[in-house]
């Protein structure tokens, strides 16, 4: 994985969201100095740390890495196919509504 890459696109997305280097550090635990690193690409965070990033800035993994893999729409939309495939036509109608239920609810 390109770490400059990484931390480029750790440092968009905190841009994005209007944090600063000190601000996503206190969020995260770490220090701005460590962010600052991360970002320009000279460490390489954890995995755990990886993941806080990626809920603190309310992005997707796959976004963060997407020059390394493909992105996990496929395997989503794989799975829910293949559940509504062994639904029947009645059962497939009522999931779909409470999907747009769902939906509606989460805006």
């Amino acid at each position: 994985m390109q770490r400059e890459a990484l931390g480029k696109r750790i440092r968009e997305a905190r841009k994005q969201k209007s944090l600063t280097q000190q601000q996503l550090a206190e969020a995260l635990g770490i220090t701005d100095v460590y962010v600052s690193e991360i970002e320009r690409g000279n460490k390489m965070p954890s995995i755990p740390l990886f993941i806080d990033i990626v809920e603190v800035l309310d992005i997707s993994a796959d976004y963060l890495l997407r020059d390394n893999i493909s992105s996990g729409k496929p395997y989503v939309y794989n799975e829910f196919t293949e559940r509504l495939d062994r639904l029947t036509p009645k059962q497939r109608k009522a999931a779909l509504d409470l999907l747009d239920v769902f939906i509606k609810n989460l805006k």
